[in-house]
């Protein structure tokens, strides 16, 4: 089965994220999405994140009307900080019947050549690369391996989880920016303030 591995911190999940998967559902590109919740970028400052298990509920809530898009606590259990060529061969033993494809925004394929062992990442698996703004494109360093890349023009949103985690912090609402339940259940909880 081919899925499309949707890796994030999901600090927190937003309907950008939502609309993102749909449309690449729709293109039939992938038969299901995995969203795949990073405990710990190792690009990214962790003093901001929310504990692991918080994200992943929040996903689970977002997502849980929807059987072609699931939540995959995975990279949990293998050693920090999480590199996606260590969870894709940690798939590719436990599922070896399916073909994975990675999810990203076009701004991180500017940084792809960071990623540990990026060569063999895009060798053995295909990128589903959504444009984040007009202006994304793939970088000449990657040309070779164009035809594994598949660049998609999606709906562009300006959310973004730092602008909700603000948009809390400043005491005011993030209604219709994330899912109903995400919404009532961070307001219950009191995340990000």
């Amino acid at each position: 089965m081919k899925i499309g591995l949707f890796f994030g911190s999901f600090n927190p999940i937003h309907n950008g994220h939502l609309i993102i998967a749909n449309h690449i559902l729709n293109q039939g590109i992938v038969k299901k999405i995995w969203f795949v919740i990073s405990p710990q970028n190792p690009l990214k400052d962790k003093s901001s994140l929310l504990n692991e298990f918080d994200r992943l509920h929040l996903v689970k809530l977002a997502i849980e009307d929807n059987p072609a898009l699931q939540a995959s606590q995975i990279e949990f259990q293998l050693p920090r900080p999480s590199y996606t060529i260590d969870t894709l061969a940690y798939l590719k033993e436990k599922y070896p019947s399916h073909d994975f494809s990675i999810i990203m925004g076009g701004d991180n394929l500017m940084s792809f050549h960071k990623w540990k062992n990026y060569q063999r990442l895009i060798e053995n698996h295909n990128l589903i690369v959504y444009k984040r703004s007009e202006t994304d494109q793939i970088p000449t360093s990657l040309d070779f391996a164009s035809n594994k890349i598949q660049l998609l023009d999606v709906p562009l949103l300006g959310i973004s989880a730092s602008l909700i985690r603000k948009t809390l912090k400043d005491k005011k609402s993030i209604k219709y920016l994330v899912p109903e339940k995400v919404n009532d259940y961070i307001k219950s909880t009191g995340y990000y303030k």
